[in-house]
């Protein structure tokens, strides 16, 4: 008698009778056999399409408003497909609208028009100031102190931290360090800042206190315009990562005899937040250390842009000065903590850092400590 051709299909481990006795009731047995495999096989089938399927159920979809200012050429919204795809095992299908207004980005996610949103630090500073204090003016010397830090944050013990209100940080990625691009060489020390037209950010209350902290005059503007002021003359100090160098033309405006500072005002980052309640429990945690796993590769692609830049664009501040930018930078923290602007316990945590790395810095046995 010849096997059914579905007996092809059956595992190894299932042992079929040799048939032995009379042909009727062999043949009645085997008729039953196969039945009962064919209804175990199709029992099997439908359990493995079952699996499959609720898996595509459990995965909830949700948009994601992404600040680029390259838009979706950009090298912030690539790192957000790679997020993306993540985002599968977590739980969750994001879907990515690309923005080249931080601030409308930020006004639609308040608007619930997006479930979560991907900004920098300082943007994200009004739903959770601990995280956006980690953009304070000179609180991140490198890259190293940047990584220790967002290690730290992004721990369980932290977790609490993460969260204010319905929001939470679910991801912190470096967005490089931010220097001056000046258009005049001698603007190298903070006497010489004095007087000069610094373009700075209107949603940033920190900016304008810094500013104002110098003597420098401020022209507010927003992270779309600002280097195209520069690039026109309307001022004569601007600032950002180095991305900017080629992706705005900052180029046009440090010709010809301006530069970039080599000495770190900030470490700016990128953060994703999102409201908590519409996203799996769990979510958070895994985002985060998911951010924190490529931290390297993004400071990676941060010193790529950096080499970019012409080494005759780059003027270096002589040691003896650095003392004053540093207390500088001091002063304006611990006042715009004062006032509310930066929050004490990032302030504290990472001075903390500085000090564990650098324990003959001054600050670190100064009355006044953040």
């Amino acid at each position: 008698m010849k096997y059914p051709s579905y007996f092809i299909l059956v595992p190894k481990c299932v042992e079929i009778p040799k048939r032995t006795g009379s042909a009727n009731v062999l043949d009645n047995e085997w008729e039953q056999l196969t039945m009962q495999i064919k209804a175990l096989y199709s029992k099997f089938l439908l359990l493995i399409s079952c699996m499959v399927l609720s898996q595509n159920v459990t995965a909830v979809s949700r948009t994601m408003c992404v600040f680029d200012l390259l838009g979706a050429n950009g090298p912030v919204y690539s790192q957000m497909k790679d997020y993306k795809t993540a985002a599968l095992d977590w739980g969750v299908e994001i879907e990515l609208k690309p923005y080249t207004s931080e601030r409308v980005a930020a006004e639609d996610f308040k608007a619930k028009l997006c479930d979560a949103v991907s900004f920098t630090g300082i943007r994200a500073r009004q739903f959770n100031s601990f995280t956006g204090s980690l953009d304070a003016v000179g609180a991140m010397p490198t890259y190293a102190h940047l990584k220790s830090v967002i290690t730290t944050v992004s721990g369980k013990k932290a977790a609490k931290l993460m969260v204010n209100e319905n929001y939470e940080v679910v991801g912190i990625f470096p967005a490089g360090a931010a220097y001056m691009f000046v258009n005049d060489r001698q603007i190298d020390t903070v006497g010489e800042l004095a007087g000069k037209r610094i373009a700075i950010l209107d949603s940033d209350p920190a900016q304008l206190e810094m500013v104002n902290f110098v003597g420098a005059s401020p022209v507010g503007t927003s992270i779309a315009n600002m280097y195209s002021k520069f690039n026109n003359g309307s001022v004569d100090i601007t600032y950002g990562p180095a991305i900017v160098y080629e992706a705005m033309e900052v180029y046009k405006g440090l010709e010809p005899k301006g530069g970039v500072i080599n000495f770190s005002l900030a470490q700016l980052t990128m953060q994703i937040i999102v409201r908590q309640a519409d996203f799996p429990q769990g979510y958070g945690q895994k985002s985060r250390e998911f951010a924190l796993s490529h931290f390297d590769t993004g400071v990676e692609l941060i010193n790529k842009y950096e080499q970019q830049i012409p080494e005759k664009f780059w003027i270096d501040i002589p040691d003896a000065d650095k003392p004053g930018y540093l207390e500088v930078f001091r002063q304006s923290r611990i006042k715009l903590r004062d006032k509310g602007i930066y929050n004490g316990k990032m302030l504290k945590l990472m001075r903390m850092l500085r000090c564990k790395k650098q324990p003959d810095q001054s600050e670190c046995t100064a009355i006044d400590k953040e």
